[in-house]
């Protein structure tokens, strides 16, 4: 077991050139950014990993803008950057509520978008979002640069197409059209960890996305189909049932994920309604 005062290498990029390099001739090596995560890591002594890439410093990774009709989002942007973004609010409303949802207020100004994406938990308020707005995750490394779409990149818990010598550089989200919702269940008002969140726009082809409830984030084909097709919001609910995975925990149980799975969806299903839509990215916590 590793712990917080055992000896440890910290390399530090001056550019993201530099960066690549050191991941292809000096790995293995873990990046840093907001060490939201790390840091808790180190502190109880399960984080394995001894030497590690600092790259908060790159300036290159971060900033939103829009090329062409894409929005584009470094991968060192912080959720409050992405809150207080006007390009996010107007483009991306959901991604906007998600990172509001993400931690207290010091997590969300050094949290950032690219370390939950490597992360991987299933329980990332992100993920969801860029799940259902079908983003593109870009990769660099020393010799290339290449984007997988956000539905290919995980392959197992916390466990992605990623190359140790890659870096996530961006995320790239197209034009999202149809009303775009968002919810994450939590213990309390604030500050928790999700129980159960989900993402979801109503469209001509809606789409559906959860957290929390399988190894990793769940894209609901089964349920998007059935709800395009004019089908019954109950049988979409038994669809759901079925395409998701969760487990008991400490937070909750398999039980309690799977009533407020189908409790969501209808509420996003009634929320997003042609008549008394709600508001396009509005947050509403349920306890």
């Amino acid at each position: 077991m590793r712990t917080a005062i055992s000896p440890l290498v910290v390399k530090q990029p001056r550019t993201l050139k530099d960066a690549l390099r050191m991941l292809r001739d000096d790995g293995p090596l873990t990046p840093l950014a907001g060490c939201t995560d790390v840091y808790v890591g180190l502190n109880f002594g399960t984080l394995r990993d001894a030497r590690f890439l600092n790259i908060w410093g790159l300036d290159d990774l971060r900033g939103i803008d829009v090329r062409g009709d894409v929005l584009r989002i470094g991968a060192l942007t912080t959720h409050a950057e992405i809150v207080r973004s006007v390009l996010v609010r107007r483009r991306l409303p959901m991604l906007a509520a998600a990172c509001r949802e993400v931690g207290a207020v010091q997590i969300q100004n050094r949290g950032t978008l690219g370390g939950n994406i490597a992360n991987g938990s299933p329980a990332g308020d992100s993920l969801p979002v860029l799940a259902a707005a079908e983003a593109f995750v870009e990769l660099r490394s020393a010799e290339w640069t290449r984007t997988v779409p956000f539905g290919e990149f995980y392959t197992g818990y916390r466990k992605s197409v990623m190359r140790p010598d890659e870096l996530i550089t961006a995320v790239e989200i197209p034009r999202v059209e149809g009303a775009q919702w968002f919810r994450k269940v939590g213990t309390r008002a604030a500050q928790s960890i999700s129980k159960v969140v989900m993402a979801a726009v109503r469209a001509s082809r809606p789409r559906i996305a959860l957290g929390s409830v399988a190894p990793t984030v769940v894209r609901a084909r089964s349920t998007e189909e059935a709800l395009a097709a004019g089908g019954a919001i109950e049988e979409a609910q038994r669809l759901l049932q079925d395409e998701i995975s969760p487990i008991d925990d400490i937070r909750s149980t398999e039980a309690y994920r799977r009533f407020v799975a189908a409790n969501l969806l209808m509420q996003f299903w009634t929320d997003t309604a042609p008549r008394g839509r709600a508001r396009p990215g509005v947050n509403r916590r349920t306890r």
